[in-house]
C-alpha cells in the first residue's frame, strides 16, 4: 500500500509540474549559455522539466529573455538548426502531458529583434482543451510551411530565425513557448 501511495504522489507530482514543449523538430535546450543570462536556477529548473510555462521560472534576472524561447540561447544549441526550402511542409509535434485550453500559434520569429516575420505559420484560437475526452490528433502532431516570401536576407543564418510554437492557457493563466532553430537553404 505504501509503495502504491508513494508511486500515485511522484505520478502527481510530475503530472502537475509538466503542461507543453515541442519535442520535434529538436527545440531549443537550456545548457552553459542561458545560465550566464537567466541564471542556473533557471537552468535547472527547465532542465528538470521541459514543459514548465513562463510563470513558473525562478526570479530570472533582466537579462533573461523569457519572452524569445523561454530564455533558452542559440549558442546551447548550434548543434540542432535545421535546414528547410521555402515552401517546404514541416511535421512538428508537441508533447501536452496537461492541457489549458487557449490561443496557440506557431510562426517565424526574427530572434535579434524578437518580432514575428510575416503572419503566423498555423493558428488556434481553442488549443489544448482540458474538457475533451481525448486532445485532437492536430493539437500534438501538425505541420506548418516555411514561406517563400521571406524578406530578403531573412533565416538564412544559423541562429538568425526561429520556428516559434507560443501558447497560451486562458484559464490557467500559463504561458508556453518552445523554439526550433532553422535556415532556409
Amino acid at each position: 500500500m505504501r509503495a502504491s501511495v508513494t508511486a500515485a504522489t511522484a505520478l502527481l507530482a510530475v503530472m502537475v509540474s509538466a503542461h507543453g514543449n515541442i519535442v520535434s523538430p529538436p527545440s531549443r535546450a537550456a545548457g552553459a549559455a542561458m545560465a550566464k543570462v537567466c541564471g542556473q536556477e533557471s537552468v535547472k529548473t527547465v532542465t528538470a522539466d521541459p514543459t514548465i510555462p513562463l510563470e513558473d521560472m525562478p526570479n530570472p534576472p533582466a537579462t533573461c529573455k523569457l519572452d524569445l524561447c523561454r530564455g533558452a540561447v542559440f549558442e546551447d544549441n548550434k548543434a540542432n538548426v535545421q535546414q528547410f526550402k521555402a515552401g517546404q511542409k514541416v511535421a512538428m509535434k508537441a508533447a501536452i502531458p496537461i492541457p489549458h485550453e487557449g490561443p496557440m500559434n506557431v510562426s517565424i520569429v526574427d530572434t535579434k529583434t524578437n518580432k514575428v516575420i510575416g503572419d503566423p505559420l498555423i493558428v488556434f484560437d481553442t488549443y489544448a482543451d482540458q474538457k475533451l475526452p481525448k486532445l485532437p490528433a492536430n493539437n500534438t502532431d501538425f505541420d506548418v510551411t516555411i514561406p517563400a516570401n521571406l524578406p530578403a536576407g531573412s533565416c538564412v543564418k544559423a541562429g538568425q530565425c526561429v520556428l516559434q510554437w507560443f501558447w497560451v492557457g486562458t484559464a490557467a493563466k500559463q504561458t508556453y513557448e518552445s523554439c526550433v532553430d532553422f535556415v532556409v537553404a
